[in-house]
């Protein structure tokens, strides 16, 4: 039976409303940054793609201090350093092409960019497509400018080796935390004689002490390759494989990150081949048997609180991504970092 006191109230607010008119005030100052003219919205297919639709500002490169961002969105289309399937190089492009990523967080009940001054500042800058060593002194050169600047980035690899020259630069100055959510520990040693492959940069940070393995927390390892991780466990790195977590439960998963990284400054990287190949097969070296997006979604969100520096999402590899999801992971959970990275500027600034 129709409630009609309730009805009549329905149509008295919302029968002549546009899809702009939000009642509601937290949700309305989220449509307040989208609609203009009562109910038109930015068509999301139209114009220049960028990450997380942010403002695209590659002028911000040329300026010692980027513009005086907050957060910088950074594409890095390397992957020279691959052992398997090359393809990352074409990431951050697949990344950049998804659009309705955001803007409002339903669960954090957060629109992360409120406040922020966040922008798309492009690709690193390369000298060289072709040395490996090269395209890594870029690397560190130019998160180094970052770091100085006091910004915090989000990028998109290329493939995983990025990570290390990253934090060879947030980490100069002291050494930080890890949250690395992969299929891969990633701490092999020197390969064919290069120490910049996609296997290995999580040793090369700690050997080059800007990683503290004791902060360090590893989610979602399996694979024929565990024999290669030794360091991991030498190291004092906490190791969690795949088929732990549903054992474990999402909740004891993130609460032993917390306790793990504790309050000091973290760097959270994420590799799509942490997902089962099921979700995200547009990647170099797939693994069945891996996480949900649902459950790392889950980890990410359980994890906002944390002093997060800086994260990257990698080895994205669209020519193997038929349907696009992977990019779509890869974008979603991009703006999940940026969600983290929100509350910790917040708390920084003495918001929270």
């Amino acid at each position: 039976m129709v409630d009609a006191p309730k009805l009549a109230a329905l149509r008295a607010r919302y029968a002549d409303a546009k899809g702009g008119d939000i009642f509601d005030p937290a949700f309305r100052q989220v449509a307040q940054s989208q609609f203009k003219d009562g109910d038109k919205r930015t068509m999301p297919f139209a114009g220049v793609a960028t990450l997380l639709d942010a403002p695209y500002a590659p002028d911000a490169q040329s300026l010692p201090d980027f513009g005086g961002l907050d957060v910088a969105l950074v594409g890095v289309p390397m992957d020279l350093g691959v052992t398997n399937r090359a393809g990352a190089r074409l990431g951050p492009r697949a990344v950049r092409q998804i659009e309705r990523i955001g803007p409002y967080e339903h669960v954090l009940r957060m629109m992360p960019a409120a406040g922020l001054r966040v922008a798309d500042i492009g690709d690193v800058p390369f000298r060289s497509r072709f040395s490996l060593d090269d395209s890594h002194a870029d690397i560190q050169a130019f998160y180094g400018r970052i770091a100085q600047a006091g910004i915090v980035p989000l990028s998109v690899g290329g493939d995983h080796s990025i990570s290390y020259s990253i934090l060879k630069a947030l980490g100069a100055k002291r050494p930080v935390g890890l949250i690395h959510i992969d299929a891969h520990c990633d701490t092999s040693g020197v390969y064919e004689g290069a120490k910049f492959h996609h296997g290995g940069p999580f040793r090369q940070a700690v050997l080059d002490g800007v990683l503290d393995p004791e902060r360090t927390i590893q989610i979602g390892i399996r694979g024929g390759a565990e024999y290669l991780w030794e360091f991991s466990y030498e190291a004092g790195m906490t190791v969690i494989h795949a088929e732990e977590v549903p054992v474990l439960g999402i909740a004891e998963v993130a609460k032993r990150a917390r306790q793990v990284v504790g309050d000091g400054p973290v760097y959270v990287s994420f590799d799509v081949d942490s997902l089962d190949p099921a979700f995200a097969p547009g990647t170099g070296t797939p693994e069945v048997g891996g996480l949900t997006p649902r459950e790392v979604l889950d980890l990410l969100r359980r994890l906002n609180g944390i002093d997060i520096i800086g994260g990257d999402v990698v080895e994205v590899a669209p020519q193997y991504d038929a349907t696009s999801n992977t990019a779509q992971v890869g974008a979603q959970m991009l703006f999940e970092l940026f969600c983290l990275t929100a509350t910790a500027l917040g708390a920084r600034k003495g918001g929270g």
